[in-house]
């Protein structure tokens, strides 16, 4: 028993967590099955810089080290305290960072990272019988690790396995009966079965049905197995100018799809359509959210901007205000239309604003567009999505090509994994747009640099 016991505890590798997969998951401590975790103290002085202010960064730190406080109790967090109950492993604070190797000698520079290295190096060199993992989403710390000869691996929760199979939410059908796409087009509909024969589709997935120059749109419904014909209609003032366009706008006006995820390049109307789609259901809720992340240039904070509060924000909400002056010129002075839209402003029915501004909040009778959504972690687009209450319809917009926030990529951010985890739900759709439509000008530049 004795021999079999010692095996097992062989098998339980320890993980030496970075600061990057904190701020990335502040609940990343739990995600390690059976396994022990070690956290460098370095890791707690960095995440107390980062303690004070409304960003995500902010949150995490200050949700963690709570949780760390929570945990111990009475234990000395010197020694190896429960993670959550018998199913999973065991953590402690490692108070050494130094070790036969090290690090800031070796890379002649003394900082938070090194230090950190020097912690997984020292818990390596103190179980020689167990596997030591470095754990953290900086790709640069990696490198130095596995130079070190010290194993380390990217925090792969919430990671998805590839991005050429992410779901895109339509497809095109060929050589369709001709008979059956004129059905389309008077009834409305048609049997799913009749046109994708046993191909089980996902819940509003949607289609160009097409056989020659006759084509028609549908949406696949599920609960009707059918599929339900899509047409190009306007909304205030915006008209769809492709397919994928309207399919966008199909799902932002289907009062049954509450969850919907648009995913585009840049020029291809994610924004546009969704503002205007909510716009076009303005009575049916009672208030309007844009609100996009603040991912501060070169990853400064935004205090080192001049001014005030507002003036600091209104160059990251700028783009949402673009969109809805795009709507707005739409319309004459006279029509009323324009004259809704600067009384919504005006009786904040419509709200612009940073996305952490809403953090806390209960969304209840909204209909609310988070913009840049590729720059969410996913669990800041979890967070969000379980504020949603009675009567509230949420989009997600973005470009998973496009990151602008350190430790996220295009498998591993919010929108990606949402995207992945969520398809196939009746309440949500999905919809890549391909096809730019801002102008030729940017059309040439997503081509060609």
């Amino acid at each position: 028993m004795a021999k079999k016991a010692v095996s097992k505890s062989n098998e339980r590798k320890i993980f030496v967590l970075d600061t990057s997969v904190i701020i990335y998951d502040h609940t990343a401590i739990k995600s390690f099955k059976e396994h022990d975790v070690v956290i460098p103290i370095t890791v707690l002085e960095e995440l107390d810089n980062f303690k004070k202010g409304n960003d995500t960064k902010n949150f995490a730190a200050r949700e963690f080290t709570r949780y760390v406080d929570n945990m111990s109790g009475d234990n000395s967090l010197q020694e190896w305290t429960p993670i959550n109950g018998k199913s999973h492993g065991n953590f402690k604070i490692e108070m050494h960072n130094s070790s036969k190797l090290d690090a800031e000698k070796i890379f002649q520079e003394r900082k938070g990272d090194h230090r950190i290295l020097n912690a997984a190096l020292y818990t390596a060199d103190t179980n020689p019988d167990r596997k030591v993992i470095l754990v953290t989403k900086d790709i640069n710390l990696r490198i130095k690790a596995k130079s070190l000869n010290l194993h380390a691996e990217d925090y792969t929760t919430g990671k998805i396995l590839t991005i050429d199979e992410l779901y895109t939410g339509n497809a095109v059908v060929d050589k369709v009966n001709p008979a059956i796409i004129n059905q389309i087009y008077e009834k409305g509909s048609c049997l799913a079965k009749d046109v994708l024969k046993k191909e089980e589709p996902d819940a509003n997935h949607y289609y160009v049905i097409r056989n020659g120059n006759a084509s028609v749109l549908a949406r696949y419904e599920k609960s009707s197995k059918s599929l339900k014909r899509v047409t190009k209609t306007s909304s205030y003032g915006i008209i769809p100018k492709n397919a994928e366009q309207s399919f966008a706008l199909d799902a932002i006006m289907n009062p049954d799809i509450r969850l919907v995820t648009i995913q585009g390049v840049a020029g291809t109307g994610k924004t546009l359509l969704s503002l205007a789609g909510a716009l076009e259901q303005r009575r049916n809720y009672h208030q309007i959210y844009l609100a996009r992340p603040i991912v501060p240039l070169s990853n400064k904070d935004i205090g080192y901007l001049p001014g005030d509060i507002t003036s600091k924000l209104n160059p990251y909400m700028e783009p949402l205000w673009d969109n809805l002056k795009f709507i707005k010129s739409q319309f004459s002075e006279k029509d009323k239309e324009l004259k809704a839209i600067n009384e919504m402003i005006e009786n904040e029915k419509i709200v612009i604003c940073p996305l952490a501004f809403i953090r806390g909040r209960s969304l209840s009778n909204m209909f609310f567009i988070v913009d840049e959504a590729q720059n969410l972690t996913p669990h800041e687009v979890k967070t969000i999505i379980t504020r949603a209450g009675e009567n509230t319809k949420i989009i997600f917009t973005g470009d998973i090509y496009q990151i602008d926030t350190p430790y996220l990529d295009a498998q591993s951010n919010g929108l990606s994994y949402l995207i992945d985890k969520v398809k196939g739900q009746s309440l949500y759709a999905h919809i890549t747009l391909q096809k730019g439509e801002r102008s030729e000008l940017a059309n040439l530049a997503n081509d060609l640099l």
